[in-house]
């Protein structure tokens, strides 16, 4: 059977499903409500370069003029410029702001990009929503999937082509459904190998492939059009808006997006519809032209904003954003348009002049600047982890402070995964023997609440002499009777409360939280439920926080000898927040209120570290104390009698 020849015309919608899917990654890593399935955004990506790049090799098998060689020169012209664009300027700010060990693994990462497998890096050393801001190339990975498979694919056809030139269109189908029953096996067995590896992947670019060989015949219905493109783009938006990091992908999930991006292309290539016109829309497709670059670029500027070296409060609030956005919506704004600005100028200046421009090379000027420019990268990957990551960059006190980032010493994590639920924890895990044990011989009081309760167990355990204090602590998951959370802190929440209060009497109740607005509805419920039942409640308050981790705050502050630079970054709020909650606490719940911010932060500023001698910062992050933090601050409140048994 004869490949067909496929129409290579320009098609606008395609444009603008890039735009979608693009935009849905962008979203999901700003962390925009409503989109956390947004990663999705990368299937779509798959699935329009499956149609697109088979279309093109379908139509010079049809005229016997393919070319393995030609096709890898244009994966080089495509893929490379803009590529090592981005890199060049991340190592740049790499060499600058990360620490000896974070530069060596930048390195590492950067050596696994410049040779097409970062998939396999992160696969070994870091889960996709494992600490992701902690990795700038992290993205990368969806880069080497496109390119491993590019790498074999044209010898799959060579080979089918050869052996068997009537199976090309069997042979194809046959590698998608064992390509697709791989991802189903593994991403139960190994969620983290299914996301990365690209035999589990390999079916969602074969998805365009199956559209590019026409095995599915075009509709000629207007009706029919307009349906399948708008099932198809509900079904993306969908899997954007309910898929969490909590659904097992990709497997029969990935199924959802995929089929969505195939629905779309298929009823383009007959006609047009109303979702059609919407994605041809020429500011949607401007988006989709500049995808490869806005994709390349946005998640660097994001790692930098959240390790707190772009923008900052004191930015924000220089340039007036006080009135109009608070300092995360005013950084949120910022990244997106410097995202914007670096991702046109990436697509006019680098991507047009090496694909149609001036610089568009061919055959062995192709092959031998693509090499240079590799080979470069190598070479400083390699000079920078044989060189321990450059030590001499920052003074041995300002790396020691840094040290403080590693590990998770502030959040609660000597009990984690037992009475500290995760997300990914199974509320199964959580021991109920050892975390609500009971002691007859002492008051028995349960903490509730989130990670920044988790923070606190020790320190009270060990300050309040004459107390047992139980624990009940699940991450962003804010003391509720109706919690909107996770499965596991729905679940923790409603043994707490349907379960273990109403049949187990103790002495009082510790409720914690990264408190917002949004929270005070939810809080008071608790105060109202447990006043019916006669258990008294005691509200601990929010703690100051930064937009960046305090310790790489503070390291930078000695290394740059700017001792006022840490106090630039404390997110505007928490003051007003922290009013606000004793208020309530004093007028409507009347309840006795603790608070952490006004003991951390007095008349002369926020306590940086938890130690006279400054070897200790008082954050191991951006907002949960350390462990000797926690208990300076829990010792000195016991101390002047604001907290008590």
């Amino acid at each position: 059977m004869k490949p067909p020849t496929t129409s290579l015309k320009y098609r606008p919608d395609i444009d603008g499903l890039r735009a979608v899917a693009v935009l849905s990654v962008l979203a999901f890593h700003l962390g925009i409500a409503k989109t956390t399935g947004g990663f999705v955004g990368v299937d779509v990506f798959f699935v329009i370069s499956g149609y697109l790049i088979s279309s093109i090799v379908f139509s010079e098998i049809a005229a016997s003029r393919f070319s393995i060689v030609a096709f890898y020169e244009r994966r080089i012209r495509r893929i490379f410029p803009a590529l090592f664009a981005m890199l060049a300027v991340s190592t740049i700010f790499a060499f600058v702001y990360l620490f000896p060990n974070e530069l060596i693994d930048y390195s590492k990462s950067m050596l696994a990009a410049t040779a097409s497998g970062s998939n396999f890096y992160f696969w070994r050393h870091s889960g996709y929503f494992d600490s992701p801001t902690s990795q700038p190339l992290l993205h990368t990975w969806s880069l080497a999937v496109e390119e491993q498979f590019y790498i074999t694919f044209p010898l799959f056809l060579v080979f089918v082509r050869r052996l068997f030139p009537r199976r090309l269109k069997v042979a194809v189908v046959i590698l998608f459904c064992v390509s697709l029953a791989a991802s189903v096996i593994v991403v139960s067995r190994n969620e983290q190998t299914a996301f990365y590896m690209p035999y589990t992947r390999a079916w969602e670019l074969l998805a365009g492939t199956i559209l590019s060989l026409e095995i599915i015949p075009y509709t000629k219905s207007v009706w029919l059009r307009n349906l399948g493109s708008f099932a198809g783009i509900a079904l993306i938006a969908y899997s954007v808006v309910t898929y969490t990091e909590q659904t097992r992908f990709p497997g029969f999930s990935a199924l959802a997006p995929c089929i969505g991006s195939a629905l779309v292309i298929w009823v383009g290539g007959s006609g047009s519809s109303l979702v059609g016109s919407v994605l041809s829309w020429r500011p949607v497709v401007f988006i989709g032209l500049i995808s490869y670059s806005l994709y390349l670029w946005h998640w660097p500027i994001i790692v930098l904003r959240h390790m707190g070296v772009l923008f900052g409060v004191g930015l924000a609030t220089s340039l007036g954003h006080a009135a109009l956005l608070s300092s995360h919506r005013f950084d949120m704004a910022a990244e997106i348009a410097i995202s914007f600005a670096l991702a046109v100028l990436s697509w006019r200046f680098v991507e047009r002049p090496f694909r149609i421009g001036r610089m568009r090379l061919s055959g062995r000027p192709l092959f031998a600047l693509a090499g240079a420019a590799m080979l470069v990268f190598i070479v400083v990957s390699s000079c920078t982890i044989l060189a321990g990551g450059f030590k001499g960059r920052f003074p041995a006190d300002a790396v020691a402070i840094a040290s403080g980032m590693e590990g998770s010493q502030g959040t609660g994590t000597d009990r984690l995964g037992v009475c500290f639920i995760l997300p990914e924890n199974s509320f199964e895990k959580y021991n109920r023997d050892l975390c609500l044990r009971e002691d007859s011989h002492k008051k028995n009081y349960l903490l509730l609440g989130d990670s920044h309760s988790a923070m606190l167990w020790s320190a009270l355990e060990s300050s309040l002499q004459d107390a047992n204090v139980m624990q009940a602590s699940a991450a962003a998951c804010e003391p509720s009777l109706n919690p909107t959370g996770t499965p596991s802190c729905r679940q923790m929440m409603a043994y707490i409360f349907q379960t273990y209060l109403p049949t187990h009497p103790i002495q009082g109740m510790f409720v914690v939280g990264r408190w917002e607005d949004k929270d005070m509805d939810a809080l008071g419920g608790v105060i109202a439920w447990a006043r019916l039942r006669g258990l008294p409640v005691t509200v601990i308050g929010p703690v100051p926080e930064y937009d960046g981790p305090l310790p790489r705050l503070l390291a930078y502050s000695i290394a740059w000898n700017q001792p006022g630079l840490v106090s630039h970054h404390l997110v505007p709020g928490g003051a007003l927040m922290d009013a606000k909650m004793q208020s309530m606490a004093a007028n409507i719940w009347h309840v006795p209120y603790i608070s952490l911010y006004r003991e951390i932060c007095g008349g002369h500023g926020c306590a940086e570290f938890a130690d006279a001698a400054h070897t200790v910062p008082m954050m191991g992050d951006t907002d949960h104390l350390t462990k000797l933090g926690a208990l300076v601050v829990v010792r000195d409140l016991v101390a002047k009698g604001e907290l008590s048994e």
